[in-house]
């Protein structure tokens, strides 16, 4: 076998198995109220955005999810805005997980879950569903962004 100069992969670090999104999704199944959650807010949305409801769509929230902690306790807080606040606006709570505009340093929850540079993407992904679901729970709909075609097999159920 020829093993001249190396030609593939020059700038990959390392390679690490993920876990198929199916298998996240078995491990992690929504519940009856999650699913309900989201397929009623983006029946909302959708509405907002035609016109046929006269309410006002608001996104809110963090730029990239850290500190779990933090971040459900502020989807507490809008869950009373929710309520507050729910016949003039549709408040969705911004949940993301990644900075890809970030060249240097923290790269997001789902590359770096440890905030160590570990880059544990399998841990990432699975604590990102996990807090989906509890920001669910709490009756907050989700939104995100998604910039790969990788991410949103893993999420895309519970935004």
């Amino acid at each position: 076998m020829n093993q001249g100069p190396q030609v593939t992969d020059l700038h990959v670090r390392f390679n690490v198995p993920l876990p198929a999104p199916a298998l996240l999704m078995h491990e992690q199944p929504r519940t009856e109220a999650q699913a309900e959650l989201v397929s009623e807010s983006r029946r909302r949305i959708e509405a907002i955005l035609r016109g046929e409801d006269s309410r006002f769509l608001v996104v809110v929230g963090p730029c990239s999810i850290h500190d779990r902690q933090a971040g459900l306790e502020y989807a507490g807080k809008l869950a009373a805005l929710r309520e507050e606040l729910g016949g003039e606006l549709e408040l969705v709570m911004r949940v993301y997980f990644e900075k890809p505009r970030t060249s240097i340093g923290w790269k997001g929850l789902i590359m770096d879950p440890e905030l160590d540079g570990s880059d544990k993407l399998a841990k990432g992904l699975t604590m990102a569903r996990e807090i989906l679901g509890e920001v669910l729970d709490l009756g907050v709909p989700t939104a995100t962004e998604f910039l790969d075609p990788i991410t949103p097999q893993y999420l895309a159920d519970r935004i």
